[in-house]
């Protein structure tokens, strides 16, 4: 599926990878969308064209060039790619690489029929894992980056202020840390209700009241951790409002506003700590690979639609839905008949 310009997306025939002796060629059995394809497919981020899109990506090695992964074996790609020889990949910072690139974003992805990518960002799945959710594992990453930057402790209380795929893989993965309570924000009675079943301790309906109901949890106190997926300013604010003092809010949504209110006083008042997380390291997918593995983190919950490759532009236009079930959207690559759940 190439990207032509924004909004101009259509099948075509394009020529196989040609993998250099350091790369692994992969043929892509299924992806995933995320919502960076949404803004490159929009024009929001720019791109040279035409580009195959696509960063989540699962399938089977064909030919593993110099690297040790035998052919056929199943594989997940690890999209961030950096230069190796900057100041920040010298210090173990890779994924804030200057040179860096974002396969389906800089380079063609996942969106095809193959996709070649270095031996280091290739990662075998174990039987216990369905090549279908793996591509979740890529969106896991980025959630157990963040939660390594802020550095959860057991019995700790965590809010998730937003219950989308991110979210509840946070809830997931706050109890696997041993958090407690670990409470779920949002105004979703169907993502409430999902939270639940994947751990959350409490669930709270977004909104006014929100605030004081979190307090009421924490004997008074407010959350240890407050955990922000939305990517909204306002939820941002309530964050900072539902932290405990001396707590800590990491912002783990992307908030693309340059200006806005924010209780700025309590921030010095309350001595919080505001942390970013930006991505993921190649580092961090064997730890989540491990925890879905293990079972304490499960992805098929999160899956809302799987669809074929070729309705890829329908399947864009529904990350834009608002419908209060959507959540992550599938590609299967060999399979010619949508399947809804």
């Amino acid at each position: 599926m190439v990207l032509r310009a924004p909004w101009d997306l259509v099948p075509d025939e394009v020529s196989r990878p040609r993998p250099d002796p350091k790369q692994v060629l992969v043929r892509v059995t299924y992806s995933g969308i995320c919502g960076t394809d949404f803004k490159i497919y929009s024009g929001a981020i720019p791109v040279r064209y035409p580009l195959i899109m696509g960063h989540e990506m699962a399938g089977d090695v064909v030919d593993p060039g110099d690297s040790s992964f035998r052919s056929g074996a199943r594989v997940i790609v690890d999209p961030e790619l950096y230069c190796g020889a900057c100041f920040h990949c010298r210090i173990g910072q890779t994924h804030l690489c200057p040179n860096g690139m974002l396969v389906g974003r800089d380079t063609n992805g996942g969106f095809a029929e193959y996709v070649a990518a270095p031996a280091s960002h290739v990662f075998t799945l174990p039987d216990s894992i369905d090549t279908r959710t793996a591509p979740l594992i890529q969106v896991l990453t980025t959630c157990l980056h963040a939660q390594r930057q802020v550095n959860i402790f057991p019995g700790e209380s965590v809010v998730v202020f937003g219950l989308g795929v991110t979210g509840q893989l946070h809830v997931q993965l706050a109890k696997a840390r041993g958090a407690s309570p670990v409470i779920g924000v949002t105004r979703s009675a169907d993502k409430r209700a999902l939270a639940e079943t994947l751990g959350a301790d409490l669930t709270i309906p977004g909104g006014e009241g929100a605030i004081d109901k979190v307090r009421e949890a924490t004997e008074g106190r407010g959350a240890d951790v407050v955990i922000e997926t939305t990517g909204f300013l306002p939820s941002l604010s309530t964050s900072i409002d539902m932290a405990r003092f001396g707590g800590r809010v990491l912002m783990f949504g992307i908030i693309t506003a340059k200006e806005g209110a924010l209780p700025f006083y309590d921030l010095y008042f309350k001595e919080l700590t505001l942390i970013g997380a930006r991505v993921a390291k190649s580092e961090d997918y064997p730890g989540a690979i491990a925890l879905v593995e293990r079972g304490q983190v499960k992805l098929e919950p999160l899956i809302s639609n799987v669809m074929p490759l070729g309705e890829l532009s329908a399947a864009i236009g529904m990350l834009g839905s608002d419908s209060a079930q959507r959540m992550k959207i599938i590609l299967d690559h060999g399979n010619e008949a949508s399947l809804r759940y």
